[in-house]
């Protein structure tokens, strides 16, 4: 099979595009680089002495996308592409609605045209708001606390009502929770541009130092030490979600699974195991509370488990461990 990856070059991306190539599959990868590095597809071609066949572009550039299915046979599309910061998204919406929304039009219209309608979509468990009972299920009720996590439930919605106007259309939605982590090989791994917006990059910089201190968004929140408890999940393991998600889609007119491990972790937990990996203290501070954060927020994995056979098999020792081997052999990420 031949998979179109959007957002090829991306964290989440380069890791399944190995899984996919050693598995078998064909790729190509398109990637407008806003957030990413192209040194990423060399690296996945060096690590499977495979080829990808790369094209820099934007999902909302529909000629683009045409001439990509008019070069290749596409049997699924993976759709990583979208901007993805919760803060950014709050200080620039349009630029979010714009991005994420027009991409996920555009790429079904192409998609239509050339009878490719196997899809699976990067969704986010931003879909659940501030959660009102956890652990969080695939039933849990739907709301969102900032303009990043509207568009994912819209895409969600959008991509539903595709599915369910045409029944060769298979859709599976992925809600990841936070995926941290890198390859083992220590060759690719998470290069934010500027300063990382979420928890785990942050850390890793700190203690390669590259950045001074952490700062904690709140330590009063209703936790066991007063900052927010999250599910965090190795990258490698969220890849293998999605080629679970591939092997089971004909199954499926629609599917929707949460991503994630089960077991939450606060902000103090993950700082004190980096701090293990690394072999230091990791310095950080309190700060106020970020507008539109929540409490907690772990998943229940149960309908991963029964319909996709997916488990997620690396723990946090795993996934400090690997983030720190490749923060300490890329300090400067893909750009030595």
């Amino acid at each position: 099979m031949k998979i179109l990856v959007t957002g090829g070059a991306g964290y989440i991306a380069s890791h399944t595009n190995v899984l996919l190539l050693e598995r078998g599959y064909e790729v190509v990868a398109v990637d407008n680089l806003s957030n990413s590095c192209e040194e990423s597809i060399k690296r996945v071609e060096e690590l499977t002495g495979k080829k990808i066949a790369f094209y820099q572009g934007d999902c909302r550039d529909e000629e683009l996308m045409t001439k990509i299915f008019q070069e290749h046979k596409i049997d699924a599309v993976i759709h990583f592409a979208g901007l993805k910061a919760v803060g950014e998204s709050c200080r620039i919406p349009l630029k979010y609605y714009d991005n994420n929304m027009n991409s996920n039009m555009v790429l079904v219209k192409v998609m239509e045209k050339f009878g490719c309608k196997r899809l699976v979509f990067s969704s986010s468990a931003t879909v659940y708001g501030v959660p009102k009972k956890l652990p969080l299920t695939e039933d849990s009720p739907l709301s969102v606390t900032n303009p990043y996590g509207a568009t994912k439930l819209l895409g969600e919605q959008f991509f539903g009502d595709i599915s369910r106007s045409d029944p060769d259309w298979h859709v599976m939605l992925l809600r990841y929770f936070n995926p941290v982590g890198a390859h083992e090989s220590g060759r690719i791994g998470e290069d934010p541009a500027g300063i990382p917006n979420n928890l785990m990059p942050y850390v890793s910089q700190v203690a390669v130092g590259k950045l001074k201190c952490l700062s904690v968004y709140g330590n009063d929140y209703p936790t066991k030490d007063g900052t927010g408890v999250r599910d965090y999940i190795h990258v490698v393991d969220l890849a293998e979600a999605h080629l679970a998600a591939l092997q089971h889609i004909d199954e499926h007119q629609i599917g929707i699974y949460n991503v994630g491990t089960g077991v939450g972790y606060s902000v103090l937990d993950m700082v004190k195991a980096f701090g293990k990996a690394c072999g230091h203290e990791i310095a950080y501070r309190i700060a106020e509370r970020r507008s539109g954060d929540v409490a907690e927020c772990y998943a229940c994995c149960d309908k991963a488990k029964k319909e996709l056979g997916f488990v997620a098999k690396k723990n946090l020792d795993d996934m400090c461990r690997d983030l720190w081997r490749w923060q300490s052999e890329n300090p400067n990420g893909y750009h030595a």
